[in-house]
């Protein structure tokens, strides 16, 4: 696998295809979903990680992406994960855990100590693949719609 930083404009119809179908996933529709506001997101989030916003190449086919960055939880800063998405075709192989190597090694290069994310309750799939890696619930969102889990670094 190849990993290489998003270029807004080559990759916008792209990383809209991928970010639609875990917004449909979470959210059981696509239905609210704004493309302007995420590629808007998506361009602050390379100017500032580059290196944590990501398309995933197999042989040059893009196969998926990460979203990587750093935000401040409790007064100190922690990474965040935003996206780790493959397409289905490339799911369940043991890819899943490349990108988590990667972004451990991300947050790691920066010093942080600990990584969040952010998951859909009925995304069992998901929350497994996650407990595996070592992640533990830390709290519950809207309403426990969602969960955040982290991992200490």
């Amino acid at each position: 696998m190849n990993f290489r930083t998003i270029d807004i404009e080559k990759d916008k119809d792209m990383i809209i295809k991928f970010r639609k179908d875990t917004y449909s996933i979470s959210h059981g529709t696509e239905e609210g979903f704004d493309e302007i506001a995420y590629l808007n997101r998506m361009a602050e989030r390379v100017s500032k990680f580059p290196k944590g916003q990501l398309i995933i190449e197999e042989k040059n086919k893009p196969i998926g992406q990460i979203g990587l960055f750093i935000r401040e939880y409790c007064g100190r800063q922690i990474g965040y994960v935003n996206l780790y998405y493959l397409i289905p075709k490339y799911r369940n192989r043991g890819l899943g855990r490349e990108l988590v190597d990667y972004g451990e090694k991300f947050f790691r290069k920066l010093n942080l100590k600990e990584y969040h994310l952010r998951v859909d309750v009925a995304n069992k799939r998901a929350i497994s693949f996650y407990t595996k890696v070592g992640m533990n619930k830390l709290k519950e969102e809207d309403n426990g719609q969602r969960l955040v889990m982290r991992k200490k670094l």
